[in-house]
Order: structure tokens, then C-alpha cells, then sequence
């Protein structure tokens, strides 16, 4: 039977996306390949269990929500995600997944709503990430856009006017936790008249910088 490596899976608020303040299932799948510098789930690198889909998809039903989040670590470096998610999408949840558009996005069920979090240089990883993705998207998919400087800010504004991603989905900006001034970067949005959406982690200012929230 397949089978998938989970770090967690836990019932919280959405924190992020354009589903925030929502009840929602995160499955957090183990493994990554990038190293952001700026991680908080650098737990799910390594820690997990085999979990088979009938398993998993019974403790998701456990919570009694159909808002399903995959997440990680990277989602998409599990190559048995991709049937999972087909499943999910069978049995009526409706599914997200966060990916850090380092992994090719062209096999992910259409019904899925992808969130695509490009790299800033500010990650240290942003030469990592794949433009070819951003063909695949659909206009209920989400580009976010982890910013951790002033420097981050100018890169993504030019990056997305440079790729037409207005005209793809939803851009949204998040300022990195305890390093991005949340003001400085509400200003700089409405200095530029930059048509994208200033997001928070809400489940921070929730419960702070906690493991399974």
C-alpha cells in the first residue's frame, strides 16, 4: 500500500494564504531539500513515520474538517504525494499544498490549490527556484513571497512585474518573522501601488513560534 513520511498532522488556524483564520488540517510531510535561513520547521527535515494513505486520510476525518493544507519540509520531494493528493481531492477535501517552487508543480492535481513560495535572496535560496513552474499555475493558485529585508522587497517587486505574475494568481507578501518590519513593509506596498496582498503569520500571534500550531 503507499505510503508517505509524516512529521505531524494537526488540526489548527490557517495562518496563511488566502484561507487564513480558517480551521484547517495540516499534514506536515517529512523531508526538504532547500535550506532557507529563516526555516521554522527544521524538525521536518528528518523526524517522521511511514504513514499509509488509509491512515492518514483517517486522521484527517478524526478532526471533522474538510480544508486540508499538505506542507512540509518540501511536499513535492515525496513522489507518492502526487496520487495522495488525487485521493484527498476524490473524497471531497479541499486541498492545499505549500511548495517552495524548487520541485516541478505540472503534476499536482488541478483541484488542488497550490501556494507557491518563491525564494527572495533573503532565503539564501533563491537560485533555486524553477520560473517553468509558473506556467502551471491557475488563478485560484497563490504566489507568496517571504520578505526579510529592503533588499527582498525591491528583488520581488521586480521579479514579479519581470514574470507577469499579477496576471497569474494572487501575489501575496509575507514579512519574515522577527526580521521584516511589518509597517515598513505595509509602507512600501502602498508607496509603489503594488497590487499584492500584505499577509502575517496568524498563527504566530496566536501562539507564538510553536511546534504544531
Amino acid at each position: 500500500m503507499d505510503n508517505l513520511i509524516i512529521n505531524e498532522i494537526f488540526y489548527s488556524i490557517q495562518g496563511e494564504s488566502l484561507n487564513t483564520g480558517h480551521p484547517t488540517v495540516f499534514v506536515r510531510l517529512t523531508g526538504c531539500p532547500l535550506r532557507c535561513v529563516y526555516c521554522d520547521t527544521e524538525y521536518a527535515f528528518h523526524d517522521g513515520k511511514p504513514m499509509d494513505f488509509n491512515t492518514i486520510i483517517e486522521k484527517i476525518n478524526s478532526f471533522n474538517c474538510k480544508k486540508v493544507m499538505i506542507t512540509g519540509g518540501e511536499p513535492l520531494a515525496q513522489k507518492n504525494i502526487i496520487n495522495f493528493l488525487k485521493i484527498l481531492c476524490n473524497n471531497s477535501f479541499l486541498v492545499s499544498i505549500e511548495t517552495s517552487n524548487a520541485l516541478d508543480i505540472s503534476k499536482i492535481d488541478k483541484r488542488v490549490t497550490t501556494i507557491l513560495d518563491i525564494k527572495t535572496p533573503g532565503s539564501g535560496e533563491s537560485d533555486k527556484n524553477l520560473p517553468n513552474n509558473y506556467q502551471y499555475l491557475k488563478s485560484i493558485d497563490q504566489i507568496k513571497f517571504v520578505i526579510c529585508n529592503q533588499e527582498d522587497y525591491n528583488w520581488s517587486k521586480k521579479y514579479i512585474y519581470s514574470h507577469n505574475l499579477f496576471n497569474i494568481c494572487e501575489v501575496l507578501l509575507s514579512p519574515c518573522y522577527e526580521k521584516m518590519d511589518l509597517k515598513l513593509l505595509a509602507e512600501n506596498i502602498l508607496k509603489d501601488s503594488l497590487p499584492a496582498r500584505l499577509q502575517i503569520q496568524l498563527h504566530k500571534f496566536i501562539w507564538g513560534d510553536q511546534r504544531g500550531k
